[in-house]
């Protein structure tokens, strides 16, 4: 009968999911795209890349075609393997109450189109590495292939979260050869910089981790949290963040940077202590979007700190 017809075609649709954050609004096809990778999160570490080619700016002459380069190079890469991520555990997010409304699962992008976007993406990011100095384009395929690799760890280790922060830590690093063509002098203050890069993004994505613990226990997906539990995990999270602000002192004094730079690095240590503030593991409802806009703050931050330093 008709009714009992309408009534199963109603019981067998999946109530619309919320739209994810850092994502737009609207259905055209540059939209979907941008939400696919998530574009906003760009600014999440794109500001330590500058970090770094300022850094290089102490040394080096820094022109408007090589900070955009590097601009354009970083979003690319970012592209590629935020794109490559989402075609690989598109089966995944589609179980994933929290991810399932996202493109490749809901349609709105073919594994196709995302393909050939990331493609796209690949060749402009070695277009971009290769005007920028032969250094950075002989350096560009094993950076690649680092940052797509992430797309698997979550299969084999419980710490993808390393993983994560060092292709994040090549950041600063790719912004300083960019302009010096070489590393720095002294050579460890790049690799403090770089460190510290590194244990900030890993202490991140264990909170961001905390928000799928029951869906990776149950398909087999590793990450700390499923292996210290929801508590070591939060411990070991604020402790990376630790160190990574004792990592940007050292490197602060190591490059004999001045008070803007150390201001800046404060307000981020307050802001990160709120942050902390938020989540424990008793009450982790306040893990939200607005958590994790704060550490694209953070970094902004971080950056104009440096900046002012080097202008000032």
């Amino acid at each position: 009968m008709p009714g009992r017809k309408t009534a199963a075609r109603r019981a067998d649709l999946k109530p619309e999911m919320p739209r994810e954050g850092q994502t737009f609004a609207g259905e055209s096809l540059w939209v979907r795209y941008a939400n696919l990778v998530k574009l906003p999160h760009t600014l999440f570490a794109l500001p330590f890349a500058l970090v770094g080619t300022i850094y290089a700016s102490r040394s080096s002459a820094v022109t408007a075609r090589q900070v955009i380069l590097i601009v354009v190079a970083f979003t690319a890469a970012r592209f590629a393997a935020m794109g490559f991520n989402r075609i690989v555990d598109r089966a995944l997010d589609a179980l994933n109450p929290r991810t399932r409304n996202r493109e490749l699962p809901k349609g709105r992008l073919t594994v196709a189109q995302a393909t050939r976007a990331v493609l796209l993406a690949v060749v402009i990011f070695f277009l971009a590495a290769a005007m920028l100095n032969p250094l950075c384009f002989i350096l560009s395929p094993l950076a690649l292939v680092w940052i797509l690799a992430y797309s698997y760890t979550k299969r084999f280790t419980s710490w993808s979260h390393l993983w994560l922060g060092a292709s994040l830590a090549m950041a600063p690093v790719g912004g300083y050869l960019a302009i010096a063509g070489h590393w720095s002098t002294p050579a460890w203050t790049l690799h403090f910089l770089a460190a510290a890069v590194l244990a900030w993004v890993a202490g991140f994505d264990i909170f961001y981790a905390l928000q799928d613990r029951d869906f990776d226990r149950e398909h087999g997906l590793r990450s700390a949290v499923r292996l210290l539990g929801e508590a070591r995990s939060i411990i070991l999270a604020k402790s990376f963040h630790g160190i990574s602000l004792g990592l940007l002192v050292t490197f602060g004094f190591g490059a004999s940077l001045g008070w803007p730079f150390f201001a800046g690095l404060s307000i981020s240590a307050l802001i990160l202590a709120w942050e902390h503030q938020l989540v424990s593991p008793a009450d982790m409802s306040r893990l939200d979007v607005a958590f994790f806009t704060m550490n694209g703050v953070i970094s902004l931050v971080v950056m104009a700190g440096m900046l002012a330093d080097r202008l000032l």
